[in-house]
């Protein structure tokens, strides 16, 4: 009995707090900041493939608001949103349940507690990013993504480890792009009937693939990095995006992956409406 006492604590805190109507209105304006950080995002990947110099990921665009007026008041307030959602998604895990009692079910209620966590992980992760850039931070991803390649390469098993997480990268690309082209997404939301909702469905669509493919690129590069034991090869999106310039057509390749991630930004914060919660 002791020792299930802190398991069921936990389950009756996650259960309370899905229950106050402020924390899933904070949660929804979760998926709002979500969004509008994948739109400016997809602008700047835009811009790149036009020619222009600018940070195509999270902390990008995140600067960006930083530039503009009260654009810290903005950024504390995606900040705290997001921190709301991350801590909707803990919850969810939590209570994370299937209905049979054999162990494939068992596995069942585990990923999904994975998949809750890992997302929860994310979304506080951001809002972590926001808050520092809000106090005048101005981290840059792409060398702190080489800097920790770097560091994983010079102990032993450290190209393992770096290989492993590209390939975990891959794999979540992977998902992205299976969620989008079967449309899974549409159990966790309530789309209406109608243009409206068609054009919820097709902004999913569109918006998954595109990030899938930005992180596949991502793990990718990961890969190579691990292979070669070149922590320069390592990179985020904004090493994504750089890859995909250097192909051919790949101003073009560029240009869809912004529009992409402008539609995944929309989709996001049509989410906030229309999520199950």
């Amino acid at each position: 009995m002791a020792a299930s006492s802190p398991r069921t604590a936990a389950k009756t805190a996650a259960r309370e707090a899905e229950s106050s109507a402020t924390f899933e209105v904070l949660a929804r304006a979760g998926y709002v900041a979500n969004g509008i950080v994948h739109v400016l995002i997809g602008v700047i990947v835009l811009v790149l493939a036009f020619g222009g110099d600018a940070e195509g990921d999270q902390a990008g665009a995140m600067k960006a608001l930083a530039a503009a007026p009260l654009g810290f008041v903005l950024l504390w307030l995606i900040a705290v949103a997001l921190w709301a959602l991350g801590l909707w998604h803990l919850a969810e895990g939590v209570l994370a349940r299937d209905r049979s009692d054999d162990v494939a079910g068992a596995a069942r209620k585990w990923g999904r507690r994975a998949a809750e966590w890992g997302q929860a992980l994310v979304f506080v992760a951001l809002g972590l990013i926001a808050a520092a850039i809000a106090l005048g931070a101005r981290p840059n991803a792409e060398k702190t993504a080489e800097t920790a390649s770097r560091g994983l390469l010079d102990i032993p098993g450290g190209p393992v480890v770096l290989a492993l997480i590209g390939l975990g990268i891959v794999a979540g690309g992977v998902s992205f792009v299976i969620m989008g082209t079967l449309r899974s997404f549409r159990k966790r939301l309530d789309i209406p009937e109608g243009a409206r909702g068609r054009a919820v469905e097709i902004a999913g669509v569109v918006g998954f693939v595109a990030k899938g493919v930005a992180l596949v690129i991502v793990g990718i590069l990961l890969l190579i990095s691990a292979v070669r034991s070149d922590a320069e090869t390592a990179g985020g999106l904004d090493g994504a995006v750089e890859a995909l310039l250097a192909l051919t057509l790949g101003p073009l390749l560029v240009g869809i992956v912004g529009g992409g991630f402008i539609a995944y930004g929309g989709f996001t914060i049509a989410r906030a409406r229309y999520a199950r919660m």
